[in-house]
């Protein structure tokens, strides 16, 4: 047996006691589990907002740790060796992998409803639901990690645990979020979420030059952070109009917009009703104020998670002001060599968002800390 976090009905997560994964293909590893985290998007699950979960459902999908034990056809790695784990789960060989769009593999994730809701199949994510898969997640002491060489990045010993396990998530995701608004040098950036993904969105836009990044957030602490430490401009969309605020500073409106919040915080009445009533699954306010503050032939990332359907969405602004918009699932093997090289050089240190130190029997507290805003921007926790 091991020990591991598990869903237990909304707001309610426990350290429990389950069974130790083995290896059930020639592809997998077993890893022992040296680090992991709670993200953003797994407060979702906290919320019960992502259909499909399970009564002991084992969460989380950033992780890191020494391998254990190799199947028959792992040859590029071995046990004792050091990897960081991909978030998204793919197989390396199918036509999306081979595009490099991972996060699409059509392999990993036997979800018949997500093909009836979506038309198609995305990758597994572990720990995220039977939507996304129904794989064990990496909130244990031990984890099955299956198509491993494909999914594990050897990460050299001279870099420790709290400096490369964002590797498997934030790091990449947050770089995909910047790539896909395709953030130039000298660009104007506005940020909707300032998170663990929108801070590091941020470094990253200050790492391709652009000219002015602004912050949209509510949470003290979050808003500190980014003018204390990365020295960017924020509104505090509390005290002060996100758009009215953005449109006095950019008449034109900025070049690209980056959401990095998701679909579970309604502002207004109105959605706050709908969602209530099942009338739409997720909020579209947060896009509707990008479109609106983003220059015409502007540029759109959304990065937060969606589920399902939102009411009101301002399709006619979106197309008639020309703008393109991209999101998804960051296809983190794609991008996380390049992150590892400006860990390395010292361009880019991830643990200026970390909070918090703790073991994973804290993690049920830290998850209420974590929604109720109450200090944790991101956990660094080890088993």
């Amino acid at each position: 047996m091991m020990h591991a976090i598990a869903w237990k009905g909304k707001s309610k997560v426990e350290y429990i006691e389950a069974p130790t994964p083995i290896i059930t293909d020639p592809r997998d590893i077993i890893l022992k589990v040296t680090a992991t985290t709670i993200c953003g998007s797994d407060l979702h699950l906290f919320h019960n907002s992502m259909p499909t979960m399970e009564n002991g459902d084992i969460l989380g999908h950033e992780f890191m740790g020494i391998i254990q034990d190799v199947g028959d056809q792992v040859k590029s790695l071995s046990v004792g060796q050091r990897v960081v784990v991909a978030f998204n789960i793919a197989c390396g060989d199918c036509q999306f992998c081979k595009r490099e769009e991972y996060t699409c593999c059509e392999v990993t994730n036997p979800s018949k409803l997500m093909e009836e809701l979506y038309g198609a199949r995305t990758s597994a994510i572990y720990g995220y639901s039977h939507l996304t898969g129904g794989v064990p997640g990496g909130q244990a002491e031990i984890v099955r990690v299956p198509f491993a060489e494909f999914n594990c990045l050897p990460v050299p010993d001279d870099l420790p645990d709290d400096k490369v396990l964002f590797l498997s998530d934030v790091v990449p995701t947050s770089y995909f979020g910047v790539d896909a608004a395709d953030v130039k040098e000298g660009d104007t950036v506005a940020i909707w979420g300032l998170g663990p993904i929108g801070l590091m969105a941020a470094r990253w836009c200050q790492i391709r030059k652009a000219g002015r990044i602004i912050g949209i957030d509510c949470v003290k602490q979050r808003l500190e952070v980014a003018k204390d430490i990365l020295n960017i401009e924020v509104i505090d969309f509390k005290k002060q109009s996100t758009t009215k605020t953005l449109l006095e500073w950019f008449p034109t409106g900025v070049d690209c917009a980056i959401e990095c919040a998701g679909f579970d915080y309604p502002k207004s009445l109105l959605h706050k009703v709908e969602i209530a009533l099942n009338l739409e699954t997720d909020t579209p306010e947060i896009l509707h104020e990008m479109i609106y503050c983003v220059r015409k032939s502007g540029r759109i990332a959304i990065l937060g998670v969606y589920t399902g359907f939102a009411n009101h969405f301002p399709i006619g602004a979106m197309m008639e002001k020309g703008l393109t918009v991209r999101g998804g699932q960051s296809p983190t093997q794609k991008y996380w060599r390049m992150c590892l090289d400006k860990i390395k050089s010292g361009e880019l240190d991830p643990t200026f968002i970390v909070t918090h130190h703790a073991h994973l029997s804290d993690a049920p507290k830290i998850y209420q800390d974590f929604d109720d805003k109450d200090g944790v921007i991101k956990a660094f926790l080890r088993p």
